[in-house]
């Protein structure tokens, strides 16, 4: 499955991120990005929150789509959150930072890592620790040129950019080196979720598919 996964980032580029939402709504959202072509979508757990809610979507999200759509978790902090992710049959872990033995104990289990990153000694650390991709977060803080300059010396590291990545910005991010990137924004707006216009978060999945592809 870890070979799976890992192909599916490398051809559609786009991880959509879901973060509290009710899991009835979470399987919704994961169908609309379907529709759309995204095939990776990661659930966020909520560190004040209660854990099973993140659990409970991703396994909502596998039985209603099956092998269609690659599930994980993001903010995994924990090798609890972990564990519980490796149980509800997760197949990617995403981190907001840089946690050695936790990369280390995701690739042992043989789930796809991404850890988050910013700085060029956190990525080179992510990456040596067993990263398959390191997530540049929060990326929109730096932006485009900052990612340039980091390739510059690290381009052998898979980078992805996460952190206010949107259909009109993230070719840019591709062009500046990027191998893909997560994107919540408007494929997470809260009006059309309440109208169940569905369609229009499909559209905005499908405008960051082709617009990663170049």
């Amino acid at each position: 499955m870890r070979e799976e996964v890992l192909k599916a980032i490398k051809e559609t580029k786009v991880i959509a991120i879901i973060r509290g939402m009710d899991v009835d709504v979470c399987v919704n959202l994961a169908k609309a990005y379907y529709e759309g072509g995204i095939r990776l979508v990661e659930v966020t757990f909520d560190q004040t929150g209660d854990p099973k809610k993140t659990i409970d979507a991703i396994k909502a999200i596998r039985n209603a789509l099956g092998e269609k759509m690659f599930v994980g978790a993001g903010t995994v902090l924990t090798s609890e959150q972990l564990k519980m992710l490796i149980d509800a049959g997760g197949e990617f872990m995403v981190t907001p930072s840089t946690n050695v033995n936790l990369i280390r104990e995701c690739r042992a289990a043989g789930l796809v890592a991404l850890p988050g990153a910013l700085t060029p000694t956190e990525i080179v650390t992510a990456w040596e620790a067993g990263a398959d991709y390191v997530k540049v977060f929060p990326v929109r803080a730096l932006g485009v040129s900052y990612v340039k300059d980091v390739l510059a010396p690290l381009k052998h590291i898979p980078l992805l950019a996460v952190g206010g990545v949107n259909p009109e910005n993230i070719a840019s991010y591709m062009e500046a080196g990027c191998k893909g990137a997560g994107a919540s924004g408007s494929l997470v707006n809260k009006d059309w979720i309440k109208e169940g216009s569905w369609g229009k978060i499909t559209a905005v999945a499908r405008a960051l598919i082709e617009n990663a592809a170049g």
